[in-house]
């Protein structure tokens, strides 16, 4: 069974910063592709960062010179630092695995910015 707990989410103003974690479950973590995605209201899932087994990172556009992807694979966490936040990045912020060509979901965690 595999697990990916989010956490680190909240309400901040615009500017501000935010780290969000998540702690997997999985065995063989350190092989596996890693990404953060997020889902605004009334939008589709979208990719934030991802982070290959070798730490090669993607960043969707909207996250670059922003945000930072980065692993602990001692800890199977993966983690989301997030710096100058803007309204528009608000939504539930989901962790996920892929494992093979099989994607397992964390629960999400909200993260909420005010103009």
């Amino acid at each position: 069974q595999v697990h990916l707990v989010e956490s680190g989410g909240g309400l901040v103003q615009a500017g501000w910063s935010l780290r969000l974690s998540c702690v997997v479950s999985l065995r063989l973590f350190h092989t596996y592709t890693m990404g953060w995605y997020r889902q605004a209201p009334g939008k589709q899932r979208e990719l934030v960062p991802d982070i290959t087994s070798g730490s090669s990172t993607t960043y969707a556009d909207h996250a670059k010179g922003r945000f930072t992807i980065s692993r602990d694979n001692d800890r199977k966490t993966v983690y989301l630092q997030m710096n100058s936040l803007k309204s528009e990045d608000t939504g539930v912020y989901y962790c996920r695995a892929l494992v093979g060509s099989v994607p397992y979901w964390g629960q999400g965690t909200q993260v909420t910015v005010s103009s």
